[in-house]
């Protein structure tokens, strides 16, 4: 695709930018600087990337995957701010997502240990990591509000903070995982995912790009369930005082 075509696309923003317009939506300058935001940083991503995978330098895979989970982390931890050391627990637990998932991925030889297939994985790993927890703390935060009552009513009966927090810990982690399992369910019926829409477009075999696509999905279900439970048993117990009182926000 050349510049020139690329900048036909832009069709696909006047359309929205019109809309907006037309029913005084007040969508026009968000529209216009996620545009502009994407251009530049996506080409940005794209020199760059083209830079570490002609080098080939392990240094430069640590430094751009390090940068994801700085950014990703930045990003999570607003939606936790009522829990204490967040910013914390949540790069542990993106640093321990990819961890994992890449040891299993070279472990096992699944995929080669070049910065051609380390980086895109791992960006798709960590932000999926990223929206995981910004959704599992939007709703543990909401339910341990809503359940003060319940929980402290539990803890006067003698009920330990696990105890008194296991129901709003289960539901939280529960509507996290929610998103993943049900887009798998529908996946090649409703919709073509994008790494398999992507190779077949630049002519790879259509049985390999589903082979790619199904490594995809299953490193993202193990990433959705590491990621809530990590989180939630790192979060809870900050929410109680050395004697086992629920800290009120």
């Amino acid at each position: 695709m050349s510049y020139l075509t690329l900048s036909i696309t832009l069709i696909f923003v006047a359309i929205p930018l019109l809309l907006s317009k037309t029913l005084n939506l007040g969508l026009e300058k968000d529209t216009i600087i996620a545009t502009l935001r994407s251009i530049v940083q996506l080409l940005a991503v794209g020199y760059v990337l083209k830079f570490v995978f002609d080098s080939e330098s392990l240094i430069y895979i640590f430094l751009m995957v390090g940068l994801m989970i700085v950014a990703a982390t930045h990003n999570a931890q607003k939606k936790g701010s009522a829990i204490r050391g967040i910013t914390i627990k949540v790069a542990v637990t993106l640093l321990s997502v990819e961890v994992l998932t890449q040891s299993i991925l070279l472990g096992f030889a699944i995929t080669p240990a070049t910065a051609q297939y380390i980086i895109p994985i791992s960006g798709m790993v960590i932000g999926n990591s990223m929206v995981l927890s910004i959704l599992f703390l939007n709703r543990f935060t909401a339910e341990v509000e809503s359940n003060q009552d319940q929980t402290e009513l539990i803890l006067s009966l003698g009920g330990t903070p696990k105890q008194a927090i296991h129901r709003q810990l289960i539901t939280a982690i529960k509507a996290s995982m929610i998103p993943t399992i049900e887009s798998q369910k529908t996946v090649g019926l409703v919709q073509l995912p994008g790494m398999m829409s992507g190779q077949i477009i630049a002519g790879a075999d259509p049985i390999q790009a589903v082979q790619f696509q199904l490594l995809i999905m299953f490193l993202l279900l193990t990433t959705a369930a590491v990621t809530s439970v990590m989180l939630g048993f790192l979060s809870y117990p900050t929410l109680f005082n050395q004697r086992m009182q629920l800290i009120k926000k």
